[in-house]
C-alpha cells in the first residue's frame, strides 16, 4: 500500500514537472516571438503570405461547414418549436444568436485548428528537422519571431473575418433550410433576425475568435518549433497541435462565456 502511494505521488510530481517545463518553454518562446523584428519588410511579406494561406485557403471549408451548421440548427429548432406556443419568428432569432455567440467562433476555430494548426506545426517542424532553423540562428535571425509572429498576426487579423463570414453563411443556411421548405414564412424568419438584437453578442464573437486564433496559432507553432526526431515525431507533433488546440479552445470557450455573460 505504501509503495502504491509512493508511486502515485511520484507520477503526479512527474506530470506536474512536465507541465511546468512545457509552460516555461512556451512562455520563453513567446517572449522571443514578440521581440523587435530585424527587418520589417521580411515580416510584412511573410504576414501577407500567411493571411492568404489562412484566409483564402480556408474560406471554402469554413463556408461549407457554416451553411450546414445553420441549416441543421434551423431544422432542429423548428422541430422543437413545433406544436408549442412560441412564435414562429423565434426560429430566426435563435439561429442568429446561436450562430453569432457560439457555433461560428467555436466550430470555425476547431476546424482551423485541424487545417491551419497542423499545417503550421508540420511546416515549422520540418524546418527544425532539416536544420533550417539552426542555420538561421547561426546567421543571427530571431527564428521564434520570424517563424511565429507573422503567423500569429495573420491569424488574429484573418480568423475573426472568417468567423464573421461563417456567422453570415450560417444564418443564410438557416434561411435556405427553413423558408423554401415551408417550415416558416420568409417575413417571419427575417422578423426573427431583426428581433432582440444585442450588439454585445457581436463583440463577444470577436473576443472569442481572437482568443481562439491566438491559442491555435501559438500552440501549433510551439509543437513544431521544438519537435525532435524524424517523420514519426513530426506526425505526432502535428497531432498534438490539433488535440491540444481543440482542448484549450473548448476550455477558453467556457471561461470566456462565464466572464462575458456574468
Amino acid at each position: 500500500q505504501y509503495c502504491r502511494l509512493f508511486l502515485n505521488l511520484t507520477h503526479r510530481f512527474a506530470v506536474n514537472k512536465n507541465i511546468l517545463f512545457h509552460l516555461g518553454r512556451y512562455l520563453t518562446m513567446m517572449v522571443q516571438a514578440i521581440s523587435r523584428p530585424e527587418k520589417w519588410s521580411m515580416y510584412w511579406k511573410e504576414t501577407i503570405r500567411q493571411m492568404n494561406d489562412i484566409g483564402i485557403g480556408s474560406l471554402v471549408i469554413v463556408g461549407l461547414i457554416s451553411i450546414f451548421i445553420g441549416a441543421v440548427t434551423a431544422i432542429q429548432f423548428a422541430y422543437q418549436l413545433d406544436g408549442t406556443l412560441v412564435p414562429d419568428y423565434y426560429l430566426g432569432y435563435i439561429v442568429r444568436d446561436i450562430s453569432i455567440i457560439e457555433l461560428s467562433p467555436m466550430l470555425t476555430c476547431l476546424v482551423l485548428a485541424g487545417k491551419v494548426g497542423s499545417n503550421m506545426a508540420a511546416e515549422i517542424g520540418g524546418m527544425r528537422q532539416k536544420e533550417h532553423i539552426d542555420a538561421m540562428e547561426i546567421m543571427g535571425v530571431n527564428t521564434a519571431a520570424y517563424l511565429i509572429t507573422p503567423k500569429l498576426v495573420a491569424a488574429i487579423v484573418v480568423i475573426p473575418l472568417l468567423v464573421t463570414v461563417a456567422a453570415f453563411v450560417s444564418i443564410l443556411g438557416g434561411y435556405v433550410a427553413s423558408v423554401p421548405t415551408g417550415q416558416i414564412a420568409d417575413m417571419e424568419y427575417i422578423r426573427g433576425l431583426r428581433s432582440f438584437f444585442v450588439p454585445f453578442n457581436v463583440f463577444m464573437m470577436y473576443v472569442k475568435s481572437t482568443v481562439f486564433a491566438y491559442i491555435l496559432t501559438t500552440v501549433s507553432c510551439y509543437q513544431g518549433y521544438y519537435v525532435q526526431g524524424g517523420s514519426i515525431e513530426l506526425g505526432a507533433a502535428s497531432t498534438r497541435a490539433v488535440v491540444y488546440s481543440n482542448i484549450l479552445i473548448l476550455i477558453a470557450d467556457y471561461v470566456l462565456a462565464v466572464i462575458l455573460t456574468s
